[in-house]
């Protein structure tokens, strides 16, 4: 695999191009006008998306078509040839190149409808979908490492991102190495020359915590510095809290994307996916990962996405955020409530921040629809926690306890033992570097709510009645 393919700079995308070295911290006017290609709207193109390019045209279609066929026929051995060939090949114009599709596991239409569409969405200059989002998340960071490298990373992660940075990646002689990446000194001290990937999530699973992305990129650019391109710093981002409704860190100065298309953006909790969303750059490389490992996104999950979830995104998040904002307030006046974490709220630590980096289309702040929360726990043994969360699991009717999260249906979670327990996993390893960190903010106690389109006031009856149990 030629390095040159993992280069990310300026002249190479657009992507660089716009992340210049003072990464911007406030939204374009263009962005604040919503305004996409061709003056509409980015939340009208979300809608309609591409239904014309040089690799299809299917304008006549009010509904974009499935494809349903896992090879295609191909009217010569030549042209077979030439399909293999051509596959992630540099000298290929895939903007004005009509592809010969030849194996679903390669390409095929209806996925590359749906990557074109998140590329969109999230202001990138391309998206190459998988089978999961963890299938995503490993992709975008083992394309950008070799054997030897390191991958800093936040202290909380999503427990499987975790397992796969501690547990996997070592096997592959890649090391990964934990620090506070709102401590952007801690930060520069933490880069070594063996540095390649620098990951978090933003705002973070499960406390919302928020990552200053135009301040990392201020620290990853200055250890850019008299490095060669093939040892440079790349910023990867996982989007999946915030969607790109209400955050595209693309343009506030991360290199790449990924996100969990099972969350938010498929938004109905149907079909699982993942996607990377980059620059130029990366997509051959990106192809022949997902060539030879065969993590894939199906076209049926595929279509189910692209004509369900993705255009119903802002509206729903538009929705599912103001109702968030109600359950936040009512959740931080409770005398039973001891903290709320949620971007909306006057009281989070790091509102300015907030205001700063998450807007929707149009520049207006969007503070999503997750919200972290701990109850007054006067015993130190979380069983009122314990308590709550098993009255809501046998008695709620529109709150569920269920892992996943950006669906229609309000859904709760302990991820201290549920989707972070790889955390617990690891405290018995004398050598895990996260025992030193501690598992900071998962707390025994701490419980993670997605709020969804219920009517607001029966989530909060719901949540009302299980507090009164504890």
């Amino acid at each position: 695999m030629a390095r040159e393919t993992q280069e990310l700079t300026a002249k190479d995308t657009k992507v660089a191009q716009r992340n210049t070295k003072e990464a911007p911290t406030k939204t374009s006017k263009a962005s604040k006008n919503g305004a996409g290609q061709n003056g509409y709207a980015i939340r009208t193109k979300l809608i309609h998306g591409t239904s014309k390019t040089a690799k299809w045209d299917f304008s006549h279609h009010v509904v974009p078509p499935i494809s349903s066929s896992a090879t295609f026929r191909l009217s010569s051995s030549h042209r077979g040839a030439q399909g293999f060939f051509e596959f992630a090949c540099d000298r290929v114009d895939v903007k004005r190149h009509v592809p010969i599709y030849i194996y679903d596991r390669l390409d095929e239409p209806t996925r590359g409808m749906l990557e074109e569409n998140l590329a969109a969405a999230e202001q990138g200059d391309v998206g190459v979908c998988f089978a999961t989002g963890m299938a995503a998340i490993t992709a975008a960071i083992n394309v950008l490492v070799r054997a030897g490298d390191e991958v800093l990373a936040h202290d909380t992660l999503y427990g499987c991102t975790y397992s796969f940075l501690t547990n996997w990646a070592p096997r592959q002689g890649v090391h990964a190495r934990f620090v506070n990446l709102r401590d952007t000194a801690a930060v520069a001290k933490a880069i070594t020359p063996k540095t390649r990937v620098v990951y978090f999530e933003t705002p973070v699973n499960p406390t919302l915590e928020l990552i200053d992305i135009p301040a990392v990129r201020s620290v990853v650019e200055h250890a850019n510095k008299g490095r060669k391109a093939e040892e440079r710093i790349a910023i990867v981002v996982d989007n999946t809290f915030a969607t790109p409704y209400c955050q595209r860190p693309l343009t506030l100065g991360a290199h790449v994307v990924v996100h969990s298309l099972t969350k938010g953006i498929g938004g109905f909790g149907t079909d699982m996916g993942g996607v990377v969303i980059g620059p130029e750059s990366l997509r051959n490389v990106l192809m022949l990962y997902r060539k030879d490992y065969g993590g894939v996104l199906g076209p049926k999950a595929a279509w189910n996405i692209l004509v369900f979830g993705l255009p119903s995104l802002a509206a729903r998040m538009a929705n599912m955020q103001r109702t968030a904002m109600h359950v936040a307030r009512f959740l931080e006046q409770h005398p039973k409530v001891a903290r709320v974490m949620y971007p909306g709220l006057t009281s989070f630590p790091q509102r300015e921040l907030a205001e700063e980096q998450m807007h929707d289309y149009r520049g207006k702040f969007a503070p999503g629809s997750m919200i972290y929360f701990t109850l007054k726990d006067k015993k130190g043994d979380n069983a009122g926690a314990e308590r709550f969360i098993d009255y809501i699991a046998d008695q709620a009717y529109c709150v569920t306890l269920a892992v996943s999260l950006g669906q229609i249906k309000t859904l709760i979670e302990n991820p201290y033992s549920m989707t972070h327990s790889a955390y617990q996993a690891a405290r018995g390893s004398a050598k895990n570097q996260l025992e030193q960190a501690g598992t900071r903010g998962i707390e025994p106690g701490g419980i993670r709510l997605s709020i969804g389109l219920e009517d607001r006031h029966d989530i909060i009856a719901d949540l009302e009645k299980g507090l009164a149990v504890v």
